[in-house]
């Protein structure tokens, strides 16, 4: 017969758990990009999220597919401060700069 576990023994925060497995597998940009899926909306807001979407990590960079040109004048401008919110949640891992690539819907 098993005993039950005692509060804290042997559990861990499932993001942490994802980001060693991932790591493990050699997939860790892979985790990264989901972790900035699960919150893009939030980070950008509706509007902007659906024109923008995460594309890939390429090194320091966040590749965002637009639906149009104007919308990477835009991320020109709101790149810093979307920068800063993605930082607040992933941390050390954010992207350092956003590149952006015309991808029509």
């Amino acid at each position: 017969m098993t005993q039950p576990r005692r509060p804290g023994q042997g559990e861990r925060r499932l993001d942490v758990a994802m980001k060693a497995f991932l790591a493990d597998q050699g997939w860790g940009q892979a985790g990264a990009l989901a972790a900035i899926w699960s919150c893009w909306e939030e980070v950008v807001g509706a509007d902007v999220a659906a024109h923008v979407r995460p594309l890939s990590l390429r090194g320091d960079a966040l590749v965002l597919a637009v639906d149009h040109a104007t919308w990477s004048a835009q991320l020109a401008f709101i790149a810093p401060e979307l920068l800063e919110r993605l930082g607040e949640r992933l941390g050390p891992e954010c992207p350092r700069r956003v590149e952006t690539t015309v991808r029509r819907p």
